[in-house]
């Protein structure tokens, strides 16, 4: 039975393309909010319509400024609750903060459960992201977390390619379980890039475990920041006799002179989502294609309204 009370979709400043995007998909309009600053840079925030007793969804990635970003979710959220919703979810197509997940060395936070905890004590019910960093970011929350995973759109778009003779690579030994999923929807085999640095302050030597020669070697990873890493493995595969290179992202973040670096590589392509915005020169760089995760998330958004299962959408 569909969820009884009407659905209300609101976003913050990082994300508007995005939720347009979704409420096409939905074909319902984008749910009125004003966010703005004030004069001292606090974020200002009041939703322009009623939603007493809506099913609200509030969409934001917390991608750079992320600190900016992030509050305006959470404020928006704290401004759903006050007003009376039946139900908040707080949906980030990129979770921020999602690196520092363990303490990995003395002394350090564990950012991701920190944001977990701001987003649950803001008032979230349950929380809807995209490729999270590292899976066990789900358990930081004591509230339900829908997980959705945008390989489908990649393999979907190499499957109307038609692209034969591909190998599918991991960038790192940590990605491999995500990467064979990855692979198997492609009926590809898998390569790993292993990465080690043999003294401090050397470039990392790059060992491709794999064959990857006279091949189509796809690159998948959750995101891009400084593009660095991502670059060095394109040379490695390139070295070994692949045919190209493509690189397939969710978070294009595009950080520091990431972009310079890519249009300098050896990669032929590089894929990204929509769960952040394009920085101009990611746009004007010729390499760099998106493919809107909008259809997946306005999917799962109309399943979690209408307490469907998400499952299908992982196939």
């Amino acid at each position: 039975m569909a969820y009884s009370k009407s659905i209300k979709i609101l976003c913050g400043s990082a994300s508007e393309a995005l939720t347009d995007g979704i409420c096409s998909r939905l074909e319902i309009p984008r749910s009125k909010a004003r966010v703005g600053r004030f004069s001292d840079g606090e974020v200002k925030v009041q939703i322009g319509e009623n939603v007493r007793g809506s099913d609200v969804f509030i969409v934001n990635s917390t991608c750079p400024p992320v600190n900016d970003h992030l509050m305006e979710l959470l404020i928006l959220v704290d401004a759903a609750c006050r007003a009376s919703a039946d139900r908040v979810t707080a949906v980030l197509p990129y979770f921020g903060y999602a690196r520092q997940d363990r303490k990995d060395r003395p002394r350090v936070p564990i950012t991701a459960k920190l944001v977990s905890n701001l987003i649950v004590a803001a008032g979230a019910d349950r929380v809807l992201s995209v490729d999270l960093h590292c899976g066990q970011i789900q358990g930081f929350f004591d509230i339900p977390v829908d997980h959705l995973s945008a390989d489908v759109v990649f393999v979907n778009h190499f499957l109307e390619r038609e692209m034969e003779n591909i190998v599918v690579v991991s960038p790192d030994t940590g990605s491999v379980a995500r990467i064979r999923e990855f692979a198997r929807r492609l009926d590809a085999p898998l390569a790993i890039v292993d990465k080690r640095r043999p003294k401090e302050n050397e470039s990392e030597v790059m060992n491709v475990i794999g064959d990857v020669a006279g091949k189509h070697a796809l690159i998948f990873d959750d995101m891009i920041d400084t593009a660095g890493t991502l670059v060095k493995a394109a040379q490695a595969i390139k070295d070994r006799g692949a045919l190209d290179v493509i690189a397939c992202s969710t978070h294009a973040i595009f950080s520091g002179d990431a972009i310079k670096r890519i249009e300098k590589s050896v990669l032929d392509e590089v894929l990204v989502s929509d769960s952040v915005p394009l920085k101009p020169e990611a746009k004007a760089c010729s390499k760099v294609k998106v493919l809107s995760i909008a259809p997946l998330v306005g999917e799962a958004i109309r399943r979690i309204h209408q307490e469907e299962s998400l499952s299908i959408l992982f196939r």
